[in-house]
């Protein structure tokens, strides 16, 4: 058994429970890997704790890869976690906001200015001709919806679990400006450094085999995986939000790409489209070429593929 440990954005919650229903599972185990998980807070923290030697592997965002990467560090993506953008915009019915056009002059809740929340509403301004300086911004917290609700912010950036469980605490009629209608960035990518990908190629196969059968598995036995996560996340206390909240992470697997070609297949015109706009949005200063930066050919065949 080899030890491998997963550096995440978040703390165990249940939209990963693919990865922590490995006592039960045993995916990893069954390739010989032990798998271990190092908790962070957010993409960027997912990087830095690989980069600081306690992960092997980062479960990052694209906007912290295109930051890395700005700044020099020698990256590789591996793999496509979730190849569907998962951001959105929330605003009341009331508020008569229906799409990104309308957000001028608007304040706007994120959940802190280093989130995907605040990087995506930028990228959502972008596409339709404005910028921050045409909006409020407010950092709002994870608890960004409750501003929202007593009228203190007029939208709200957000993503779709988050508003999942908005509307179980209450949330009125809302409209949903979903940032992939503008671009369909990926929300999730695997990330290791250049001389991990170097050295460890038999290793970093065997975990994507691994992660490939359990992500199969959540997307096949979505109520089986809701049930594990009432003892295996931190947040999983209500079997049926589980279910709702994993229903929405198998979407957010699946993509036309992957449907052709498997789990965890890369739409490379979409990333390079996210790393241009990202430039052009004064985010990152230098081009970056994801042509040199995806590396697709650890991901496992799909089934009857050669």
């Amino acid at each position: 058994m080899e030890k491998f440990t997963i550096a995440g954005w978040s703390q165990p919650i249940s939209e990963i429970t693919n990865l922590l229903a490995e006592p039960d599972k045993g995916f990893f185990k069954a390739k010989g890997i032990a798998l271990d998980y190092v908790p962070g807070n957010g993409g960027g923290a997912a990087i830095q704790n690989m980069l600081s030697g306690q992960a092997d592997i980062a479960f990052t965002d694209p906007a912290s890869l295109y930051l890395a990467l700005d700044k020099g560090e020698k990256l590789v993506a591996i793999y496509n976690i979730y190849p569907q953008n998962v951001f959105n915009v929330v605003a009341p019915k009331a508020s008569g906001i229906r799409s990104a056009a309308d957000l001028k002059g608007k304040r706007i809740g994120v959940y802190s200015l280093a989130s995907g929340t605040y990087q995506n509403l930028l990228v959502l301004l972008h596409q339709v001709g404005l910028g921050e300086k045409d909006v409020t911004v407010q950092v709002a917290g994870l608890l960004n919806f409750a501003p929202l609700m007593q009228g203190q912010l007029d939208a709200t950036a957000a993503t779709d679990t988050g508003l999942l469980v908005a509307r179980a605490k209450g949330l009125g009629e809302v409209d949903v400006i979903e940032v992939r209608d503008q671009l369909n960035l990926p929300s999730d990518l695997f990330v290791v450094t250049q001389a991990t990908y170097e050295a460890k190629k038999p290793l970093l196969k065997r975990f994507l085999a691994a992660y490939r059968d359990s992500a199969a598995w959540m997307i096949a036995k979505p109520e089986e995986a809701a049930r594990l996560a009432l003892t295996r996340a931190i947040n999983g206390r209500d079997e049926a939000v589980n279910l709702e909240i994993i229903k929405l992470r198998n979407r957010s697997s699946v993509s036309p790409t992957t449907e052709r070609e498997g789990l965890g297949r890369f739409d490379l015109e979409a990333l390079q489209k996210g790393a241009d706009t990202f430039r052009s949005l004064g985010l990152i200063a230098r081009p970056l070429d994801m042509k040199e930066i995806v590396k697709s050919d650890l991901i496992p065949q799909k089934d009857g593929m050669p």
